[in-house]
């Protein structure tokens, strides 16, 4: 592409640039702040404002961290020297020998969350936001989600159980990782007319990591969906699901399990809930719960959540 042709006009909010790139609004501003990797316009009301020439060289930003630079070698270049990086790069890995591809994917997902690991254990907010980051870049939302985030967090769960974390570093890395699924969800804009789903956690249930992941990963296969947070009562999840026209409502449990309130819950929001609104419970104290609440669906995994999300979509 000739850049002398691409526009410098300042136009694009972050979410289109965002959508455009497959970048996160965080990534986009870590770049930004700490990187130079391009120096937005703004708005009369001090919103960022990109230009075609800006998205171009995000774009290219990201073709050279997916192969294999480090973003901090690579922000400084002109465009034209990105341009030419970019397609050596490009044109060396499709020379490259193949038959090994799922292992060196398996190994690469291994990467990121041991980087992500070390972060957490070293107090190292910045290295775990940088890991995070290239992560995301690197794997897509289903994929970070999947074979980063959930190992990461059950890894650190477990080791906090057994004494081997302590709780500053669990509280550090779920800040981190909630901001992240954040940005993962708004980032995406779905089509008009996409089926509603409603996201959080029932009354007593206080964490919402696994619900964000659930949101995020809906919201990348192009549901709209509206998150509520965590700790919410049967009749507010019921009211919300009625403003927005909801598909199905998606809830996450994890702590504690065979609570009998949550039981209470589930039953009257399935009472309360039309019967054409499917709810989809998930999480590691989920298991059973189909048994005392037989109306409700569970959801083993993430796998198994987008592929009944599908399934809906198709039968809507």
């Amino acid at each position: 592409m000739d850049i002398q042709e691409v526009s410098t006009e300042p136009k694009h909010p972050i979410q289109v640039v965002a959508r455009r790139t497959g970048l996160t609004a965080d990534l986009l501003r870590v770049w930004e702040k700490r990187y130079e990797a391009v120096s937005p316009g703004r708005s009369a009301t001090s919103r960022r404002l990109y230009s075609d020439a800006d998205v171009h060289r995000l774009l290219l930003l990201r073709r050279a961290t997916l192969g294999g630079r480090r973003i901090g070698q690579v922000a400084g270049l002109a465009t034209e020297e990105l341009e030419a990086l970019v397609a050596t790069d490009e044109a060396a890995a499709a020379a490259a020998p193949r038959g090994k591809g799922s292992s060196r994917a398996r190994a690469s997902r291994d990467s990121h969350l041991a980087a992500c690991v070390d972060a957490v254990k070293n107090l190292d907010g910045d290295g775990l936001e940088a890991a995070l980051s290239g992560a995301a870049v690197a794997l897509g939302t289903p994929e970070l989600t999947r074979r980063v985030l959930v190992p990461l967090m059950q890894t650190l769960g477990d080791e906090w159980r057994d004494g081997k974390l302590r709780v500053f570093e669990e509280h550090l890395a779920t800040s981190m990782v909630r901001s992240v699924l954040g940005s993962l969800r708004v980032a995406q804009t779905p089509e008009p007319g996409a089926p509603e789903l409603i996201v959080t956690t029932p009354s007593g249930q206080v964490h919402e990591i696994g619900a964000l992941m659930a949101a995020s990963m809906a919201a990348s296969q192009g549901w709209k969906v509206t998150y509520l947070g965590p700790n919410l009562p049967a009749e507010e999840i019921v009211a919300a699901a009625e403003r927005r026209g909801a598909r199905a409502v998606a809830l996450s449990v994890v702590f504690p399990a065979d609570d009998a309130r949550l039981y209470d819950e589930l039953r009257r929001l399935r009472r309360l809930l039309p019967d054409r609104v499917p709810i989809l419970v998930g999480g590691r104290a989920s298991d059973g719960l189909d048994r005392v609440v037989p109306e409700i669906r569970l959801v083993d995994d993430l796998s198994t959540l987008l592929d009944t999300l599908e399934e809906l979509r198709r039968s809507a």
